[in-house]
């Protein structure tokens, strides 16, 4: 049987993609050439699904795939979070007309009917009251609670529907009381630390707490392993508490995901953009990075093309200033994942066009913490804009100078070489950052001068282009970022 062929041209992009790996996707030869053609930086291991042998093979498909390309990709682990559903429905749903009752009944044990549904979340009767509405199967039947008696919650329907078993069950305005973590999410984060996850996403994060308490489980994971580099946390935006807490997670956080289609239900449909752009802004203003996430490509899994909607949202996502957009089912189970991560690839590239720099990004706005490295970070970017120069270079151990100068939004490419291969994987997230493994000298001279016979050897500098260069007087030190210059590339 002949190799399948597909276009491999590089498509050179400054915002990430990350793509959900699944049975459409996990396969050595596909995932190559997905991420050869510059399509993903990020696979995401969805955590809803499979045992920790599954996860750790998907591990090993995609260091193996992105060996194989030649480029670092990071692999994020998504947790489950508390999943608010209802139970198994005997013959697998029922369907249900406007005006008619229906009853949940937290109690019940075995196959619910049309007379009483089961809830896999016993303590819903206590997070509701008369008058409530609830949201089940992603908003597609609403029902608005009558009476709450024990374990039973007495409900209107709204509209008509067919309602199948494990659908998701949200509350309209917010509200209920499950807490970020299950014992499955304790059980699933020991394996994502295991299997080298380069970040660690948290579903259904209400408060800073949440946040807290992931970093504090990552921490004792990785001292138990002997780790000494710990995921980056995301927090997932999806609760309408959430926003009511956004800085305080932000801050939490290593970054945070635009979790679009559970934030939706607890919002509203026509909230959502808004917020996008409220989030993604603020997100950067306060030195974290953003993933907009949910339904971007959702036509291409089953279509070869998107809708001009879906290229529109990606675009907008680019322009809102969003670090990453994210590919869900598309690529999971989709028929066309790598058409789906070229076109988005494509969409990010043209949206990029347009920009002088990142619609909204205020220089003055990001946040200034008196830390000498966000101080070199902002005066590179200030040089660099002033002297034209071809790029910013940045020699970091654990990438954390890269990332502070990708804060400012700005266009001009960000080189960031790094010795540690896990610095590079985790700096694949970053707008704007392409990171690169180079071991330098501790001498600053002999540094500089490999670094630019890299670049150079990668096309990136010719003769004579200036570039602007961060590193720290006490070489291959983490931490120690105090000083750039600007340099003119030798004949």
């Amino acid at each position: 049987m002949s190799a399948i062929k597909r276009d491999l041209t590089r498509i050179r992009h400054n915002t990430k993609i990350v793509a959900t790996l699944g049975p459409g996707s996990n396969n050595v030869d596909l995932l190559r050439d997905m991420i050869s053609i510059g399509g993903v930086h990020v696979v995401r291991f969805n955590f809803s699904h499979g045992t920790p042998e599954f996860h750790e093979e998907n591990a090993r498909i995609v260091r193996e795939a992105a060996r194989q390309a030649g480029l670092e990709v990071a692999i994020m682990a998504d947790l489950q979070g508390p999943k608010i559903r209802v139970s198994k429905i005997a013959g697998g749903s029922i369907q249900v007309e406007a005006g008619e009752k229906l009853l949940f009944d937290a109690a019940l044990e075995g196959e619910g009917t049309r007379e009483r549904v089961g809830l896999d979340y016993r303590e819903l009767p206590n997070d509701v009251q008369t008058g409530d509405v609830l949201l089940l199967d992603d908003g597609l039947l609403t029902v608005t609670v009558e009476k709450v008696a024990g374990s039973e919650i007495h409900t209107v329907c709204n509209n008509s529907h067919t309602l199948k078993s494990n659908k998701g069950i949200n509350k309209q305005g917010g509200g209920l009381s499950a807490g970020a973590f299950t014992e499955k999410d304790f059980r699933d984060l020991k394996t994502a630390v295991k299997i080298g996850c380069d970040y660690l996403a948290v579903s259904f994060v209400k408060n800073a707490e949440d946040m807290h308490i992931a970093r504090r489980a990552v921490a004792e994971e990785c001292e138990k392993l002997g780790l000494p580099i710990q995921p980056g946390l995301v927090s997932k935006i999806e609760r309408i508490e959430a926003i009511e807490n956004l800085d305080e997670i932000i801050e939490a956080s290593d970054g945070i995901m635009v979790a679009r289609g559970d934030l939706a239900v607890e919002v509203g449909n026509a909230a959502v953009p808004a917020l996008q752009k409220r989030m993604i802004k603020r997100a950067r203003e306060l030195r974290r990075f953003s993933i907009t996430a949910t339904q971007m490509m959702e036509s291409m899994i089953t279509n070869p093309v998107p809708t001009r909607a879906e290229v529109s949202d990606v675009a907008n996502a680019v322009l809102d200033g969003t670090d990453a957009v994210m590919c869900s089912a598309e690529t999971a189970v989709g028929a066309y994942p790598f058409e789906t991560v070229r076109q988005m690839s494509l969409i990010c590239a043209a949206a990029e066009k347009e920009q002088d720099t990142l619609v909204g990004v205020d220089e003055h706005a990001v946040s200034h913490s008196g830390e000498i490295t966000h101080a070199v970070a902002s005066a590179a970017v200030h040089v660099a804009k002033q002297v034209r120069a071809k790029a910013i270079v940045a020699l970091t151990e654990s990438g954390s100078s890269a990332f502070h100068v990708s804060r400012y939004g700005i266009l001009i490419p960000i080189y960031a070489l790094t010795p540690s291969e896990k610095a590079q994987r985790r700096m694949a997230m970053y707008r704007g950052v392409r990171p690169l493994k180079l071991t330098t000298s501790k001498d600053h001279e002999t540094a500089f001068t490999e670094v630019e016979a890299l670049l150079r050897e990668r096309g990136v500098f010719q003769a004579g282009e200036q570039y602007v260069i961060t590193s720290g007087r006490r070489m291959r030190e983490t931490g120690s970022t105090n000083s750039l210059e600007v340099r003119t590339v030798r004949e």
